[in-house]
């Protein structure tokens, strides 16, 4: 086969599916031709159905190792973790409500939370059916308590290795849900400031843009102690401040990776002149 007239299929076996979807997703070409033609003519395939037959499988399964990889890409991994430690965390809430509640019908007692289901589980021998019952719902709700804490505590020891300068700016666990809310560090290092200072406010601003609502603030970054331990009239102020520089720091982790620390200094500055405004001093 010459150069003019080789294509991906060019030196394949026609058997050979994982090298077919290998050339799909790396070859390329400089200009059109009558491709099924010169597939049939180069012996890849029998006629022009055969050659879109081994075409299609080509493509579908080099796009199959393309989302595969993806997934199991280290930003990806962390996304996973935050969303289940977020799933385990609402539903051992959820579970140690309903034990409160329970409790309290047999028990007379008022605690509330993971704690009072500790204190159900721990309790002695069971005395009827419904004490074994309850008992075994608070075990349930501490197993989940317990695998949101471990996942809490994988998220903060990888985070840091994917995205260095995120996670030093807004902590291990909050710069995790920001690269799950936005789908990937990619996406979110492709996003502007204003956009990072309200994801995980989409239903207000879906509200506003309805004219229902004010405009938010802020999204997920008011967990922030910068924004959160802010002055209300002037956590707009913060959380904008601190939204630029976690813009800046998922751009420097998704296309360099190198560490500067220099952001966190220029935030940790912008947000004192932010707070001195706040309290009749010169801020500016």
């Amino acid at each position: 086969m010459t150069d003019e007239t080789a294509a991906w299929f060019a030196g394949l076996d026609p058997e050979d599916e994982a090298g077919a979807a290998a050339a799909v997703t790396e070859g390329s070409a400089d200009h059109t031709a009558d491709w099924p033609a010169l597939a049939v003519e180069a012996g890849f395939a029998d006629d022009a159905d055969d050659y879109y037959e081994r075409l299609h499988a080509a493509t579908t399964r080099a796009t199959r190792e393309a989302v595969r990889e993806r997934e199991r890409a280290d930003d990806q991994q962390l996304v996973h973790a935050v969303r289940a430690m977020a799933d385990c965390e609402r539903t051992a809430n959820e579970l140690a409500e309903r034990v409160a509640e329970w409790g309290g019908s047999r028990y007379g007692d008022d605690g509330a939370g993971v704690d009072y289901a500790r204190e159900v589980a721990a309790r002695g021998p069971e005395d009827d059916e419904s004490d074994r019952a309850l008992r075994s719902l608070a075990e349930r709700t501490l197993d989940l308590a317990e695998e949101a804490a471990a996942l809490r505590a994988t998220i903060e020891r990888t985070a840091p290795a994917v995205a260095p300068n995120l996670s030093a700016l807004a902590g291990p666990v909050l710069a995790a849900r920001l690269l799950s809310l936005a789908g990937s560090l990619e996406s979110l290092a492709k996003q502007p400031s204003g956009t990072v200072q309200v994801l995980g406010a989409e239903d207000a601003l879906f509200a506003h843009l309805q004219g229902n609502a004010p405009s938010p603030k802020h999204g997920v970054i008011y967990t922030h102690e910068y924004v959160s331990g802010t002055r209300p009239e002037e956590r707009g102020s913060a959380a904008r401040a601190l939204a630029g520089k976690l813009a800046i720091a998922s751009r420097i982790d998704h296309y360099s990776g190198d560490r500067r620390p220099d952001l966190e200094r220029e935030l940790d500055e912008r947000i004192e002149r932010i707070r001195t405004r706040s309290q009749g001093g010169d801020g500016q």
